[in-house]
């Protein structure tokens, strides 16, 4: 049916299920046998024994942040990588510097789900405003394109009247870029006098859409939905015509953790979000990209069955450095891990005349304050005041460290 992709979008959970934890023991045995960071992180792991979501989350995670110091220890790809540069299609650069392997077949990225589900159909063509040079947004767009049967327009960044201009003549369907950089293209166009009334159907990444823009874009004739990905791991998940929230994309499979640890949050509740891949070349499993999310309960009216998201919420490394030293996220993890009595907890950092404080609040019954003191002490060689509250009090935002020094609201 032309109002989905294929046949895996309205599949049944149980179905998704079965077909993604039946081939996800191939992949770690691929990732242990052929790259040496998964060789030596999962030694201990028996692939054969990874069939499901539980026995999945006792994986040890790999977190984006760390991937500056892989690199940097083992180039070019940290180890990660199962071929060597030249068997592949391209490699790419992020800041660090990371760098990004892209290897053969359709559609490696996967975004052609991304934009048939944003009303993009073959033989239109696409206004590509992503670079490419260096990271791979450009390349994601083309091989999406590919696989859908569209054209594109290599736009890339900048050359504003250029680009306005080629949209005057080319007379493009589609748009995919950042949303602000869309809004700059169509505000020169107004002012300039020129027809972009071709453009009607744009779908955007790299940023956040908020409501505003999303209705300013909307009132320029073009209507709007939005696709999240990563330069590591391609579409993770996408906006449908519908707009109620990012569908899972089918070639992943996702988990919202507490940030700082490898510990799946209860449904709904904001966290970190964990991909993990199937492509065989960069293959990533459980990888904590740094950014917070939540699942939404339910399946999008667009009649997609995947799993939902609600975009995207902040970061999850929220670091900070107390009276001269680091405290992180997975050091209040490892807290909760000590007293499994307590359901969340947020560190509180402020200053009081001069000198740093924190206090750990704990949504909690029955724990005993003085005991987790004395682990934080333990844990991050600094002193904190526990205060338990009810379970309920701590909003659900998926802060772990709430640093609140210079800051005149000091609420939650």
């Amino acid at each position: 049916m032309d109002d989905f992709y294929d046949d895996l979008e309205t599949r049944s959970a149980d179905a998704r299920a079965a077909a993604l934890f039946r081939d996800l023991p191939n992949q770690i045995a691929n990732a242990k046998d052929n790259t040496a960071y998964y060789a030596s992180l999962f030694r201990s792991v028996d692939p054969e024994s990874i069939g499901d979501q539980e026995s999945l989350a006792t994986l040890p995670v790999t977190r984006k942040s760390d991937l500056i110091r892989l690199h940097q220890e083992r180039p070019p790809f940290g180890g990660l990588a199962t071929a060597a540069p030249g068997r592949l299609r391209r490699v790419f650069q992020s800041p660090g510097p990371i760098y990004d392997a892209e290897g053969a077949g359709p559609d490696y990225w996967r975004t052609a789900r991304a934009f048939h589900a944003a009303g993009f159909r073959a033989g239109g063509v696409i206004h590509n405003a992503f670079a490419y040079h260096l990271t791979p947004a450009g390349a994601m767009v083309e091989a999406g394109a590919e696989a859908l049967g569209c054209a594109v327009f290599p736009a890339g960044t900048g050359s504003t009247d250029l680009q306005v201009r080629a949209i005057v003549d080319l007379r493009p369907a589609y748009f995919t870029g950042t949303p602000s950089f869309l809004k700059v293209l169509l505000t020169r166009g107004l002012e300039a006098g020129a027809d972009l009334s071709s453009l009607g159907n744009a779908s955007v990444a790299g940023e956040a859409l908020p409501a505003s823009l999303r209705g300013e874009l909307r009132t320029l004739g073009v209507r709007v939905t939005q696709w999240y990905a990563a330069d590591d791991l391609g579409l993770i998940a996408y906006e449908s015509e519908a707009a109620d929230g990012l569908i899972v994309d089918e070639g992943v499979i996702v988990e919202i953790v507490r940030p700082g640890s490898g510990q799946p949050v209860p449904h709904g509740e904001v966290g970190e979000v964990v991909v993990t891949t199937f492509t065989r070349e960069y293959p990533l499993i459980r990888f904590a990209t740094g950014d917070l999310s939540a699942v939404l309960s339910g399946q999008s009216a667009c009649g997609r069955t995947n799993m939902r998201l609600r975009g995207w919420l902040g970061r999850a490394d929220q670091t900070t450095k107390v009276r001269g030293m680091f405290v992180h996220p997975s050091q209040v993890a490892d807290v909760m891990k000590r007293h499994p009595e307590l359901l969340r907890a947020r560190l509180v950092v402020d200053s009081h005349q001069g000198n740093d404080t924190m206090t750990l609040r704990c949504e909690s019954v029955g724990v005993d304050a003085t005991s987790v003191e004395q682990t934080v002490q333990a844990l991050c060689k600094l002193r904190a005041r526990v205060e338990i509250v009810p379970p309920g009090t701590l909003a659900n935002d998926g802060k772990i460290i709430d640093d609140i020094r210079g800051r005149e609201d000091t609420g939650d």
